[in-house]
């Protein structure tokens, strides 16, 4: 599912003021898959991990301090989730089963992904893009398009799915409902509790990467936040598209950011190098990093063979892991059931749902409820 990872880990800048604040759930479910959980869901806010649940601990837990507040206003609420999550634990079972039934697959590994959210301008105070999509085995099996209201099944064996899903007129408002409303309230709330994580800078370290002396000159940016950030390269002060190869923002175990951007220097004479600098720049911070291309400041492989702890190998493993683990485990919304809380947000004069992830899409005709779906049956089905 590369254009997920794509889509997910990109946030757009509206104005010179606003932000674009994110809030994402996914879940994992897999078959034949050693050393792993059957089932993992996770959620973000902002890319930062506030949740986590997983078939083997059986329990949710948050990932941040500042998430101790959910608790203060709801004692229950991380046992409500809990339980939640072990229902759709039981749920997902079904549901891959289903999904290889469908394609006439037996053993094997097997992924079934889900994934919901919305990102939301804190400016206007509008959603600025709802996301709600099931993905199997790393494609995209079938997507819901909040601008006509109904599924996209770019499978044909997403058909079945497709035709009962917009049949199901009130499924098709919760879901829309949540998207537009209910996940744009939680989000609020979730930036004001982690204000002081959430809307922090900081500036990464940059350095220039050499495989070998043939190979393209990497300018390599970690450890910054948030991830409204850019990284390029730019001759005589103009930014370079040519001859240029960006890599993707990926996360790091501490919460931060890296990225990278390589230059193929086959065709510049040693004495233009002078001329190149990579530049980095992060959302709020005036000041830009920048770095000249300097033959002396660039590590390479050649240089301390013993030393392992920063060379281009090793930061090319380094980020196909966390890559592998992103794709692995950035899974598909949480879709739990949601109920109406009495009390009203603070700001918002709004009353929110007693979960913040996005509803189930229900498995058939005899799940009516617009509260949620805990049937045990599958979701694609």
């Amino acid at each position: 599912m590369e254009t997920w990872t794509l889509s997910l880990l990109l946030l757009s800048l509206h104005g010179a003021a606003a932000v674009i604040h994110s809030m994402k759930y996914f879940d994992t479910a897999s078959s034949g898959l050693p050393n792993f959980p059957e089932y993992v869901i996770v959620g973000l806010v902002d890319e930062l991990q506030i949740v986590h649940y997983d078939s083997n601990t059986r329990r949710a837990e948050p990932k941040q301090d500042w998430m101790i507040r959910v608790r203060e206003e709801d004692p229950e609420y991380w046992k409500r989730q809990t339980e939640l999550y072990f229902i759709y634990q039981q749920v997902s079972k079904d549901n891959i089963e289903e999904a290889k039934q469908r394609f006439n697959q037996t053993g094997g590994v097997h992924i079934y992904q889900r994934m919901g959210g919305c990102e939301w301008d804190d400016e206007t105070n509008k959603v600025v893009r709802g996301f709600y999509q099931h993905g199997f085995d790393g494609e995209d099996f079938i997507s819901f398009d909040m601008k006509t209201g109904t599924w996209i099944a770019p499978k044909q064996q997403a058909f079945i799915s497709k035709h009962m899903w917009d049949q199901n007129k009130a499924q098709t408002a919760q879901i829309n409902h949540y998207l537009t409303q209910i996940c744009r309230e939680w989000l609020k709330i979730f930036v004001k509790y982690g204000s002081s994580s959430l809307m922090r800078t900081e500036l990464p370290l940059v350095s220039l990467l050499q495989k070998s002396p043939s190979s393209p000159v990497c300018c390599h940016a970690t450890g910054f936040y948030p991830d409204r950030a850019s990284l390029f390269w730019r001759k005589d002060g103009e930014e370079l598209h040519e001859d240029v190869d960006h890599g993707e923002i990926l996360h790091n175990h501490d919460g931060t950011f890296q990225m990278s951007v390589d230059l193929n220097l086959s065709s510049v004479p040693a004495e233009d190098w002078r001329r190149y600098e990579c530049v980095f720049q992060l959302s709020g911070v005036e000041k830009n990093i920048v770095t000249r291309l300097d033959e002396a400041v660039i590590r390479t492989n050649a240089e301390k063979p013993n030393d392992m702890t920063i060379n281009t190998t090793t930061i090319i493993i380094i980020i196909i892991i966390i890559a592998a683990v992103v794709v692995l485990v950035l899974a598909v919304g949480g879709f739990m059931a949601y109920k109406k809380r009495k009390d009203k947000d603070s700001q918002t004069n709004v009353k929110t749902p007693l979960n913040p992830s996005p509803p189930m899409s229900e498995s058939g005709s005899e799940c009516s409820s617009t509260e949620g779906v805990n049937s045990s049956k599958p979701l694609m089905s």
